[in-house]
């Protein structure tokens, strides 16, 4: 029977500890046999003895590390801001099951442990989406990409916040068994087998800069006036300074240029459109300035990663009356 261990470190995440082991504990075969055998391992190899992210509880695993060597799969879920650096002898078990062969996937803030290892180096991984510059910043030899659920690199696996863990369990389900037991697992979660569109549709983009920057009113004027067919000039004109000038404030202060500010600006709102109206998505392309709908569907799918209908679908509240 494939073993999958679940590594629970100091100031572990519940809810990125209990994701994979419910789900693979959920898996049968097609004749009612367990798919998995699941295994908690404690970080700590003296006491077994684990506290949990916040301190709501402690658990004491009844495996320890060297559970971690007879695995056909480690999950390694994320840790608090508080805790500490991977223990050494966290990182060492980490490596030689690398080096056996064993499958090694993280849940969220786990990518941080990984990239400890040095398992994540030279490959593409991913975490939640307001931890991904930091890990980038932390660990420049790991291709973080902030936008999808997971990435899946063979041996090596990564899945972004929170639910995204589970997106990643079934992933591996249906990998290990086939579509037909993956499906089962999530009929009895209550979740989508796969996910229609990625991580990049939960992610608050380009925060503007604190009041009292110099682009500060300029920014406030293009939320207010994005329905209209702007040009750089016209921003130029709206902040009294030149193409160039405006161009350079832009870079220094955001970290982009006038028009994609602008577009993603568009893009918010279309947001904010489909979650609280019912109108149509060529009349929301028009509502916040783009030429057409064709146009509009092309840079919200680039951006947020799913279409405007599957957005509104994910994302409309349920009691907002349609018009």
């Amino acid at each position: 029977m494939h073993t999958v261990a679940v590594l629970a470190l100091e100031g572990v995440v519940p809810f990125d500890l209990a994701v994979p082991v419910d789900t693979f504990g959920r898996a049968r075969l097609p004749d009612g046999r367990a798919a998995y055998r699941v295994k908690i391992c404690a970080g700590r190899s003296i006491s077994g003895t684990v506290e949990a992210d916040g301190g709501a509880f402690s658990l004491r695993a009844p495996w320890g590390l060297d559970a971690l060597a007879e695995a056909d799969t480690i999950v390694v879920p994320g840790v608090g801001e508080q805790a500490g650096p991977l223990p050494p002898e966290s990182v060492t078990a980490l490596r030689a099951a690398a080096a056996r062969g064993t499958r090694i996937a993280s849940v969220c803030a786990g990518a941080f442990l990984l990239a400890q290892t040095g398992l994540l180096d030279g490959l593409r991984a991913t975490t939640h989406w307001i931890a991904a510059e930091e890990l980038a910043r932390r660990h420049p030899a790991v291709q973080v990409d902030p936008n999808v659920l997971f990435v899946d690199n063979g041996q090596i696996l990564t899945s972004a916040g929170a639910a995204a863990g589970l997106d990643l369990c079934l992933h591996m389900i249906r990998s290990d068994h086939g579509v037909a037991v993956a499906a089962d697992v999530a009929r009895l979660s209550v979740v989508p087998l796969a996910r229609e569109g990625g991580q990049a549709q939960f992610i608050v983009r380009d925060r503007p800069p604190p009041d009292g920057s110099v682009l500060e009113p300029l920014l406030r004027w293009m939320e207010a006036n994005c329905h209209r067919p702007l040009t750089v000039d016209d921003l130029a004109a709206q902040a009294m300074t030149s193409s160039r000038t405006l161009n350079r404030r832009f870079r220094e202060q955001t970290g982009t240029t006038p028009s994609q500010w602008l577009h993603r600006v568009r893009l918010r709102q279309a947001q904010y459109l489909l979650e609280t109206t019912g109108h149509s998505v060529e009349r929301i392309a028009a509502q916040v300035g783009f030429g057409s709908p064709t146009a509009f569907r092309d840079g919200f799918r680039r951006l947020v990663g799913t279409s405007p209908q599957a957005y509104r679908r994910a994302f409309r509240d349920a009691v907002t009356p349609p018009g």
